[in-house]
């Protein structure tokens, strides 16, 4: 009889233990379900973003296009909207020549991609990366110590943008015409006005270029600024695109 009310205990602990355990794994299950969408909502942002850069990239063409072109840029959510850019050529005595070129920006999250002068970056702050290079080109030449340069401008404008939850497209038309200029022979420096200077700071200095980076009156954002050395005959070339960016 001595033994009933230990057995009786030994019962309540284990019920006890029993509904602590459930409450355990009730815990754990909600905790890795939490980690588990936390993670297939980053490799969507991921995929977005990767899948966007792509789509830029075949659907803007500024260099190698003239006249219409269409393209269809995809993603499951977020916006893509143009903003205000510009690009200058500048020599010893200050600016010779002011482009806005404008930018086209994908954002979801903390995930970014953005097609500006000719070039698609990836990413934010120091981790962003160039995808696609700008048109800007500098070479020696057969002339002593001058050399080249080209500045390749594609600009976009155009204005447009869309936001999507849970999947939609953008349908990118442009219209490319191209007006280049001879800008004579100096030493000159190109400013590109951009969100992410780090990765056109590697860029530039990567082609032997001098990089500073300045803010111009008027600007939303700095701008990075590639001195490139010697005497060179600098050549700008203007893109206008025309672009239009519709619901799709």
């Amino acid at each position: 009889m001595s033994r009933r009310p230990n057995s009786r205990v030994r019962a309540q602990s284990s019920v006890v233990g029993v509904a602590v355990l459930l409450g355990v794994v009730v815990v754990s299950l909600g905790t890795l379900t939490a980690s588990v969408g936390t993670v297939v909502e980053e490799n969507a942002a991921t995929a977005d973003a990767t899948r966007v850069a792509t789509d830029l990239d075949a659907a803007l063409a500024p260099v190698e296009a003239t006249g219409v072109r269409r393209g269809r840029v995809s993603f499951t959510e977020g916006r893509l909207e143009t903003v205000d850019r510009n690009l200058r050529v500048l020599n010893e005595s200050g600016v010779v020549r002011t482009v806005g070129v404008d930018a086209l920006v994908f954002t979801a999250g903390d995930r970014r991609v953005a097609a500006l002068a000719g070039a698609v970056v990836r990413g934010t702050g120091a981790n962003a990366r160039l995808r696609t290079p700008p048109p800007v080109t500098a070479s020696r030449g057969d002339r002593g110590p001058e050399g080249v340069l080209v500045v390749g401008a594609p600009a976009l404008n155009g204005s447009g943008s869309i936001a999507a939850t849970g999947g939609g497209s953008a349908l990118l038309r442009t219209d490319v015409s191209h007006a280049r200029t001879d800008l004579g022979t100096g030493s000159y420096r190109v400013a590109i006005e951009t969100a992410t200077p780090a990765a056109w700071t590697r860029h530039f200095r990567e082609r032997n270029a001098t990089v500073t980076t300045r803010r111009f009156a008027g600007d939303d954002e700095p701008s990075v600024v590639a001195r490139f050395p010697g005497e060179r005959v600098a050549y700008l070339v203007v893109h206008d695109m025309r672009l239009e960016v519709r619901g799709a």
